[in-house]
């Protein structure tokens, strides 16, 4: 499966997550040509305020990718209809059933998958997706075919994915949206035990997309300085 925003364009190779990202970066971001645009909650105001903003003009070139680690349904609507409200949208692009973990009762994590089908039966969803970081859980996911978009903690220091659960992943045809691919900047001060050259940003994007399930990887970046 392939993520494509309404107007068929692929996603980008990156996305940007919103938490103290402010209006002018989210322009900025989409006119160097990022259309994935990722947000854990409504607290990101400012992210939010950039994000109508483009959407105004730009719906129909833009992923819209949130979620919720509550497993009420009633509380999952209400986000919805509250994400709908603050961006001025019809519909959602990316809805995670986030943070499913060895502790969740999975059988209401599955009544929520179930759920988010029927959001995407009924078009207010395009694509359901799961967040985890627990292997097993992700493998279970994708074995299954319980969602469209799974994302999965990636990164140079934790790589143990690559041994089940990307292969996985690319075999079912299911797109890897990798988050913490600094390892919250960690990666970027280096380790006792590392005596190499210290890895930049870019390396680490460039490390974690060098993987063919990959599809995009998400960056906050704390400064507007570009890459390289």
């Amino acid at each position: 499966m392939e993520l494509s925003t309404l107007q068929g364009q692929p996603a980008s190779i990156l996305g940007l997550a919103g938490q103290s990202i402010d209006a002018a970066t989210v322009l900025l971001a989409f006119e160097a040509g990022i259309n994935y645009f990722f947000f854990y909650n409504l607290e990101s105001e400012n992210f939010l305020s950039g994000l109508k903003s483009l959407l105004l003009i730009n719906r129909e070139q833009v992923l819209v990718a949130t979620g919720s680690e509550n497993r009420d349904i009633q509380s999952l609507r209400l986000y919805l209809d509250s994400v709908r409200h603050r961006l001025d949208v019809e519909q959602v692009d990316v809805f995670f059933a986030e943070y499913v973990s060895p502790t969740d009762d999975m059988t209401q994590v599955q009544v929520v998958l179930d759920e988010l089908r029927l959001w995407k039966d009924s078009g207010v969803v395009r694509y359901v997706g799961v967040t985890t970081h627990n292997q097993a859980i992700a493998l279970e996911m994708i074995e299954r075919h319980q969602c469209d978009v799974l994302m999965h903690r990636y990164n140079m220091a934790h790589r143990k994915a690559e041994e089940d659960v990307l292969p996985a992943a690319q075999k079912a045809s299911i797109p890897v949206v990798a988050f913490t691919c600094t390892r919250w900047g960690t990666l970027l001060k280096g380790h006792h035990n590392w005596h190499g050259k210290l890895p930049t940003a870019a390396d680490c994007y460039r490390y974690v997309r060098s993987h063919p399930a990959i599809r995009l990887a998400l960056t906050a970046p704390q400064t507007r300085t570009p890459i390289q």
